[in-house]
């Protein structure tokens, strides 16, 4: 217990609190800027089994935040959980991370996070929190949220039939683009100190320490904070804790969205079930700082890079030239959509 003999000091956690830790499941959904922030913290804290998952390699512009990346790594297109899971080992070899390279999805969800003490979101799309929520859900088990983006984040602790669950809190996708990392950018601190921040929520709930009450948010550039008691906000019509209706593990449901690779053309189609357009002339506005913006007023076409076009419809239907594989379409989705 020598490696965690400061932590034992500190008395909330102590010798039994370090023995629970050494005893716990914690799985963390990415692993970009928030995920390495939090899978560094598990791990260094002692927790026994930590597995990582996430769909997407390493790339240049990570290393400005995701803190377990190099060069090596990106020059290697290494998956990110892999990358992660040689450091990691290297940080501690006494504890069992399970890396899983995958697409979070309906198809697999419950099959990845079945049998955790805790869910930690280190992602960056709401779809998949709202996956993560409905799982948790479903399966009684706590999870901490969390978000950055700019210079702005937060967090809150969702613990099923105890506290509000995120679609209490959020009850609808947000429509259209929101913000994303890859829109408006994002600083290293603010990702460094939300991580940190679900990280020890996380620990809380494994040693079964109170929890955060509150949905916290906070503005780094901009000095601000705000913090809003939660634990009365549950939706008495939620359709998730309430009603158990479970709409984003329902492959039937209109909150799925399709994606289909169109024969020939190295091309997926990405349609949302649910109704939604885009404000072309706005979003034109948003992603010129991204990439290269053509539009008419039909539609609109953006080059994020050489190799990938990516076509906005009016009706939410968005075409990504350049790609055959689904996975890699939604990893261009999530970062210039935030879905």
């Amino acid at each position: 217990m020598e490696r965690y003999s400061r932590q034992i000091l500190f008395k909330p956690i102590g010798e039994e609190g370090q023995k629970k830790l050494l005893d716990s499941r914690a799985a963390v959904v990415g692993m970009g800027a928030l995920g390495t922030v939090i899978a560094n913290h598990l791990i260094r804290s002692g927790v026994g089994f930590v597995r990582v998952i996430d769909r997407d390699l390493v790339e240049l512009s990570n290393l400005q935040r995701q803190s377990l990346y190099d060069e090596e790594d990106a020059a290697g297109h290494l998956p990110k959980v892999i990358a992660a899971e040689r450091k990691l080992r290297k940080i501690n070899s006494t504890v069992k991370i399970d890396p899983v390279i995958a697409d979070l999805n309906l198809d697999n969800a419950e099959e990845l996070l079945s049998g955790f003490d805790v869910i930690i979101d280190g992602t960056d799309n709401f779809s998949t929190r709202y996956l993560i929520n409905d799982v948790a859900v479903k399966l009684g088990i706590p999870w901490v949220y969390g978000g950055a983006v700019s210079s702005r984040g937060m967090f809150a602790v969702i613990i099923p039939g105890k506290t509000p669950c995120y679609r209490c809190l959020f009850p609808e996708v947000p429509a259209g683009l929101g913000e994303t990392c890859d829109t408006i950018g994002v600083l290293s601190p603010i990702t460094d100190i939300i991580g940190s921040f679900e990280a020890i929520e996380a620990l809380k709930l494994l040693v079964g320490a109170d929890h955060n009450p509150n949905l916290e948010q906070m503005d780094i550039w901009y000095p601000s904070s705000m913090q809003m008691d939660i634990s009365g906000g549950r939706n008495p019509e939620c359709p998730a804790c309430v009603h158990h209706q479970f709409e984003f593990l329902d492959r039937s449901s209109s909150r799925q969205t399709v994606y289909a690779v169109l024969c020939g053309r190295d091309t997926v189609q990405i349609n949302p079930r649910q109704v939604e357009t885009f404000d072309l002339e706005n979003l034109a506005k948003k992603l010129k700082s991204s990439g290269k913006v053509m539009a008419n007023p039909f539609l609109l076409r953006f080059a994020p890079d050489d190799k990938v076009t990516m076509v906005f419809f009016k009706d939410g239907r968005l075409l990504v030239h350049g790609v055959e594989d689904v996975v890699e379409a939604k990893n261009y989705y999530a970062r210039y959509s935030g879905n």
